[in-house]
């Protein structure tokens, strides 16, 4: 079972911009230079996600639209 980190309270900058801590990163498989893709569920939360894995998800579904 992946170990999960107690949650972190961030300050969105003036520029919109946000820093994740480096092991919140280390653990979601993402470094320096690592692309994501981002999205609203609607209900308040931005969901992040390695964009090849995101790719690799509407590929196998066959979901492209």
């Amino acid at each position: 079972m992946p170990m999960l980190r107690e949650p972190v309270q961030l300050t969105i900058n003036d520029d919109g911009s946000i820093q994740l801590p480096l092991g919140l990163l280390a653990e979601a498989g993402l470094g320096c230079g690592s692309e994501i893709t981002a999205y609203c569920l609607g209900d308040g939360r931005i969901t992040l996600r390695r964009a090849e894995d995101a790719i690799n998800e509407l590929l196998s579904t066959g979901d492209l639209t």
